[in-house]
């Protein structure tokens, strides 16, 4: 069952993993920055799973499409390392096979990590790991999308991708594939003003 989010109580941690809960516009934890960036396309609400406090964390966004380069595979690496190693907050959909080895890696340390599937929240289960860190207190799942939407599109992907961008204050695209998807979503983030992070 989801929940409503009250901005006005305070949360708790709990010992177990917490119930997804509905956050809306007005909200004082719902992303000022969707709708900033996003106009009406922001959702009106978010269901989110996990600690919410890390919503006040400032946010790295990682992107990398499908087939990389070997070149940028090592950095890659060496950048979620650093990211870790140094405790940044790092959003994405890690749904590409860089960005899943980039989870990997990032859920082996200690600083909060934000996945955004290109799904609904609900009836979703959570790899062990992934559970591990949300008891923990680290990780917080985040969806512009309804449960209804339960399986992954390369549209729903598009549009996550999007929203996981304007969630960011910074953000590192590994590897754009030319004319592809996310290459259109880099000058989107240029357009935003949004700081890109080199590696």
């Amino acid at each position: 069952m989801t929940e409503h989010i009250d901005a006005d109580q305070p949360r708790r941690w709990q010992t177990d993993v917490p119930p997804v809960v509905n956050v809306q516009k007005g909200d004082g934890c719902y992303p000022a920055s969707l709708v900033r960036l996003l106009g009406e396309q922001a959702p009106a609400v978010v269901p989110a799973w996990g600690n919410l406090d890390i919503l006040e964390q400032k946010r790295i966004a990682l992107f990398c499409s499908v087939q990389c380069p070997g070149e940028r595979i090592i950095q890659a690496y060496d950048l979620a390392r650093h990211l870790r190693d140094t405790g940044k907050t790092v959003i994405s959909g890690f749904h590409s096979p860089m960005e899943k080895e980039c989870l990997t890696l990032l859920l082996r340390g200690e600083q909060p990590i934000i996945i955004c599937p290109a799904r609904g929240l609900e009836k979703m289960r959570l790899p062990a790991d992934w559970k591990t860190a949300m008891v923990a207190g680290r990780l917080l799942l985040l969806s512009p999308f309804s449960g209804k939407a339960r399986r992954v599109t390369a549209d729903l992907a598009k549009q996550r991708n999007l929203f996981v961008a304007a969630m960011a204050d910074e953000a590192c695209f590994v590897h754009t594939a030319p004319g592809g998807n996310l290459e259109q979503l880099k000058a989107r983030v240029k357009e935003w003003g949004i700081p890109l992070m080199n590696i």
